[in-house]
């Protein structure tokens, strides 16, 4: 299939985007963005639990101009959403992470390169003038993690992303049976859905060697599951961590945050923020959805510690949600890679502007005219109290 501007233009959700990409996009990259762990519990989860959340609209309080920036450490943010890091963009399309840079850069929200990009670390920074961050996975080697902070630094990245969810790879069914690889494993199977797929296969045949960008000229293609185990170092913990942060000697985050007493160490230890994320249900199947644990990881963490919502966002009124219930942002991969894989750099914004407006349309209708006014009593959880407000917390 190829895919159109006009019939990305006609997208009117983030699903019909997902329609989209599972058209054009080889079985094996599309199962690789949509698919999660085992039996795939949690990554329904995850968006899921949104649809427990009930909200309640207030009137009369003249929503004729909506605003919904934020700011977050210390970035003036037009929306309250910043793009997660996903690796290996260039397989899903040609544009690889260039178009969702670029796209992050037109919104002005924060992009978040991977440390297993397709595209270097210094050629994404040229891309754009919004705010940046860098997310590090841990390997065994110390120096050429150091090297990579300082590449990420040199290159204008102003923070962090500690991703801690990840010392090995997930059992993600999907793409074990697809031979997903990076650089991708040329097989019968990948063969005959490559012509099922023509649009794929010409931008991947035309396209420069897909390999991860940051890490060597010549990587060997291998599974996930296989470069983790002999690539990333599975015994790292909290001392480990600590040395990341010295190292990098800047704000950071700790990504991939489900318990409050993880919370509570990693901003004791001095992290800027937590993103509290299960990886998108693609690691520990049968786990929690991050809403779930957001209640309870801000009262372990208090009112006035930055924590991110990562996980399940699909719709503005979630995003609505997740800042009612105690988060400062939320960030999300799969939307903009739908829209990647459907259609470059187009797809992408396209996915980020329908957030945007759906978000936009969310408050008007809510009552909301900024989020500096959201109030507690306008949701209610599944049990049907009512949460408290970060504000609220003040008072145990």
């Amino acid at each position: 299939m190829i895919t159109t501007r006009s019939s990305v233009d006609a997208a009117v959700n983030i699903a019909d985007l997902r329609r989209l990409a599972r058209k054009r996009a080889h079985k094996m990259v599309f199962d690789y963005i949509d698919g999660g762990a085992e039996d795939e519990q949690t990554l329904r989860r995850n968006s899921a639990a949104f649809a427990g959340h009930r909200l309640i609209h207030k009137v009369l309080t003249g929503v004729d101009h909506v605003d919904p920036s934020i700011t977050l450490l210390g970035e003036c943010l037009p929306v309250p959403f910043i793009l997660s890091p996903a690796a290996g963009n260039r397989l899903f399309h040609i544009e690889g992470e260039r178009a969702v840079a670029k796209a992050a850069n037109d919104i002005g929200t924060v992009y978040s390169l991977s440390t297993l990009s397709s595209v270097s670390i210094e050629d994404v920074a040229k891309l754009t003038a919004a705010p940046k961050w860098f997310q590090l996975y841990v390997w065994k080697d110390r120096a050429l993690v150091k090297k990579m902070l300082d590449r990420a630094k040199g290159a204008g990245f102003t923070a962090l992303i500690l991703t801690a969810d990840f010392p090995i790879a997930g059992q993600r069914e999907r793409d074990i049976r697809n031979g997903f690889t990076i650089p991708p494993t040329v097989g019968p199977k990948q063969l005959i859905e490559a012509m099922r797929r023509p649009a794929w296969s010409w931008d991947y045949l035309r396209s420069e060697k897909i390999r991860y960008a940051n890490i060597s000229e010549d990587t060997s293609a291998v599974s996930l599951s296989d470069f983790v185990a002999e690539q990333l170092h599975t015994g790292f913990n909290w001392d480990d961590a600590q040395w990341v942060l010295d190292a990098w000697g800047g704000p950071a985050l700790l990504k991939g945050v489900m318990h409050p007493a993880d919370a509570q160490r990693a901003r004791n230890m001095g992290f800027a923020a937590v993103a509290i994320s299960n990886h998108g249900g693609r690691q520990l199947d049968g786990e929690a959805a991050p809403l779930d644990v957001l209640p309870a990881i801000r009262h372990s963490v208090g009112p006035d510690f930055p924590l991110i919502l990562d996980g399940g966002v699909r719709r503005g009124s979630d995003v609505l949600k997740a800042l009612l219930i105690g988060a400062n942002a939320v960030s999300f991969a799969r939307p903009y890679l739908y829209g990647l894989a459907a259609a470059g750099f187009h797809g992408v914004q396209r996915a980020l502007n329908i957030l945007s407006e759906e978000l936009k349309l969310s408050m008007a209708l809510a009552g909301l005219v900024d989020l500096k006014t959201l109030s507690p009593d306008m949701l209610i959880r599944p049990s049907g109290g009512v949460p408290k407000s970060r504000k609220a917390y003040n008072d145990g």
